[in-house]
């Protein structure tokens, strides 16, 4: 049947979760254990959980369940049960970022909607495709998308059956979603784990603090008022950021979403809605292609004191339980024999009824020996729902005349019927689930000896200045190169023409310009590349089209060994792991013999922490339009470099990642060198102290793998 637009609420308690339903949310999403995006949220328990599904189901809401962080090896089985209680409870759909989970979602609970997170970073038409081939029902659009780009990722999957879902209110990331690594490498609290710290909220600012001193914080969304445009331009669902805000702020959004769906426009609401929260103001500059430094704000003491006042006036949005779902009651009564009550539900999604009868069992119907009960008083009792989440609809009576019925039977007669009718409506949502299949996905990917394979070295340039002298080259060819795709094509000759090893890193800030990368992907095979370095399912999809083999960058978030081994089914050949993995972490995915040719890690650079589509505030222009590293320094004065990738930009770490001299390092595995800032005569000094084992000389991070994160 056709549907139309979606109003999608966060519900981080279960008071949130009832303003979101009462004010008209069609779904909400919540989280439930330690895998999910907001783990500082309040977040429901397994009871919890049950009565939230239960209130929405009742009420014809729907629930989305968040498992949308990376887990590790040893997490799976805590996953595995995750997902088990989610069929159990009849969670509708789980939001998903972890390859790994995804496929074992396939396996085990086929049946349950598998909706792509925007943690995922997909981004292009390309990307989304591949999304569906994956068995996704749904996925998330990143919020940096403009109208026009919403409409070109509709048209390329509109035969895949794929439903687009995208945030319309609420707090506004500058990295892209699924590529910080700011919060992990300053404070050990990983986005990709649920923990983002929101570092990025404080005092970064370009040279001489020019024009905003908080380069990194954009306002918050709000697009409301575009939901009609947006759902002509191939949008279903409508997603409210804010799972750990107050419930008067789920109640405003959740109502002028309402509102915007319906057609009606309340001045007074809006001001409300942007006076609840925000940062200096909203913005929509991604959806109008408007970036720039209107779309930079912070919270200030005056967006906290607007709030206060409207609290108490958003509440009554909320307060009194309006929200019922019509059945429909049926109530007989005969002379002698028990009375009898059907309560009869169509499920809003598909039309289907479903109706339950019960009976007053020994008690049974008398002729009255003073008045009789009637239909009116009948009637008056049945309508008694409050509290249920029903509302009588139509009520039909038939009775013998003259008869007595305590209204006490009357009462329990109501109260069953929508009991068990509940009861129904609840395991009408169970999914079935096999545990078994789950264990043999772990099981499949498992097997296989250790790999040990010879080390190698694949050293990244950001640019071609980086190279080292032909002479240089020449005598180490062991080495393998990795360029920028858009590198001359005369170098690309001379390379291969020295017989030296190279492939092409194709950017991660991909988004428009898919045709373009494509062409050059085409054209640089035939100028030797040997493969390409992609750093997300956008570019593994463009790579895998043109037939190069694909080494897989750090930036896919590779934790666990079942999302290895996805990638490999997709065409990876090689992965470098995540670089927020610990050294006993990456033992266990080793050992799990899922990378037949073997895994590698970043052992040196200044790894990118955030992958941002805005250039961060206070740069002047010519610093977002050229290939310069322009710096933002911190509170603490320390300074991080900012380069060009693609259609987006990269903040980079302050501090190089130096581990030549450490011998925590796994065997077999490849080493990747991330050169960034460094000159070509750097590049041959760093690559000799690695293979010398000499110790840093200037400041540098030992990383993450010894401490891990949160």
């Amino acid at each position: 049947m056709s549907r139309g637009p979606e109003v999608l609420a966060p519900a981080g308690s279960m008071d949130a979760l009832r303003a979101a339903v009462e004010c008209g949310a069609d779904a909400v999403y919540l989280g439930a254990g330690h895998f999910n995006a907001r783990r500082n949220a309040r977040n429901f328990s397994e009871e919890e959980l049950a009565e939230a599904i239960e209130y929405c189901h009742v009420r014809g809401v729907k629930v989305h369940l968040t498992l949308n962080t990376l887990v590790s090896d040893e997490e799976l089985p805590l996953a595995i049960d995750l997902i088990e209680s989610a069929c159990a409870l009849g969670v509708d759909a789980l939001i998903v970022q972890d390859l790994g989970i995804a496929a074992l979602v396939r396996a085990a609970a086929p049946d349950m909607e598998l909706h792509a997170s925007t943690q995922m970073a997909v981004m292009t038409p390309e990307g989304f495709r591949a999304l569906a081939d994956l068995g996704f029902t749904r996925a998330v659009l990143p919020r940096e998308l403009s109208f026009e780009e919403i409409r070109s990722i509709r048209e390329a999957t509109a035969d895949t059956g794929l439903e687009l879902e995208m945030f319309i209110h609420g707090a506004l990331c500058m990295c892209v979603s699924g590529q910080c690594y700011l919060s992990a490498a300053m404070g050990g609290r990983s986005g990709n784990r649920g923990l983002c710290a929101q570092p990025c909220r404080l005092r970064f600012a370009a040279e001489g603090g020019r024009r905003s001193d908080h380069a990194l914080s954009l306002r918050d969304l709000s697009a409301v008022e575009a939901i009609p445009e947006l759902y002509e331009a191939g949008v279903l669902s409508f997603k409210i950021e804010g799972r750990m805000k107050r419930p008067e702020y789920v109640a405003a959004a959740v109502t002028a979403c309402r509102n915007a769906v319906d057609g009606i426009r309340d001045e007074a609401l809006l001001r409300d809605l942007d006076a609840v929260f925000s940062r200096s103001g909203h913005t929509d500059g991604y959806l109008k292609g408007q970036l720039g430094h209107d779309m930079f704000g912070t919270r200030r003491k005056d967006d906290v004191t607007a709030a206060a006042p409207i609290l108490k006036r958003l509440e009554q949005l909320y307060t009194k339980e309006t929200r019922a779902t019509p059945v429909s009651l049926d109530f007989t009564a005969r002379l002698g024999e028990p009375l009898q009550l059907t309560a009869a539900w169509n499920d809003p999604e598909n039309g289907s009824p479903l109706s339950v009868s019960v009976d007053s069992g020994e008690v049974l119907a008398e002729a009255a020996q003073n008045a009789a009960t009637t239909e009116e008083k009948i009637e008056k009792q049945l309508r008694k729902t409050g509290g249920t989440g029903f509302a009588a609809k139509e009520i039909h009576v038939s009775t013998d005349p003259g008869l007595f019925l305590p209204v006490s039977t009357l009462n329990d007669l109501r109260r069953t019927a929508l009991g068990h009718l509940t009861e129904a409506i609840r395991m009408r949502a169970v999914l079935p689930f096999d545990r078994a299949r789950a264990e043999q996905v772990l099981a499949d990917t498992e097997t296989g000896p250790v790999r040990k394979t010879e080390p190698s070295e694949i050293i990244r340039l950001r640019s071609a200045r980086q190279l080292p002298g032909t002479p240089f080259l020449l005598a180490h060819r062991e080495r393998t190169w990795i360029l920028p795709l858009d590198t001359p094509l005369s170098t690309f000759k001379d390379l291969k023409a020295g017989q030296i090893s190279f492939g092409v890193e194709i950017p991660r800030g991909l988004y428009e310009h898919t045709d373009r990368v494509r062409s050059q992907l085409a054209t640089v095979s035939q100028y030797g590349a040997a493969f390409a370095f992609a750093a997300t399912l956008d570019s593994l999809e463009l790579a895998k089209h043109t037939g190069l083999p694909v080494i897989g960058s750090f930036t896919m978030n590779v934790f666990n060994h079942v999302a290895r081994f996805e990638y490999e089914r997709l065409g990876v050949s090689r992965m470098t792991l995540s670089q927020e993995m610990t050294w006993r972490q990456i033992d266990v995915l080793q050992r799990s013999g899922t990378s037949p040719q073997g895994d590698g890690l970043l052992l040196y650079g200044r790894a990118p922490l955030m992958l941002t589509r805005n250039c961060p505030d206070g740069l002047r222009p010519e610093d977002c339009a050229n290939n310069a590293a322009p710096e933002l320094t911190d509170r603490k004065g320390v300074r991080f470099p900012v380069v060009k990738n693609g259609d987006a930009f990269e903040l980079l770490n302050s501090r190089p990642l130096y581990l030549a001299d450490s011998r925590d390092v796994p065997p077999g595995l490849f080493r990747l060198y991330w050169f960034t800032t460094e000159t070509a005569e750097d590049v041959p000094e760093i690559l000799q102290a690695y293979e010398d084992g000499t110790p840093a000389t200037t400041e540098f991070t030992r990383g993450l793998y010894q401490k891990g994160v949160l």
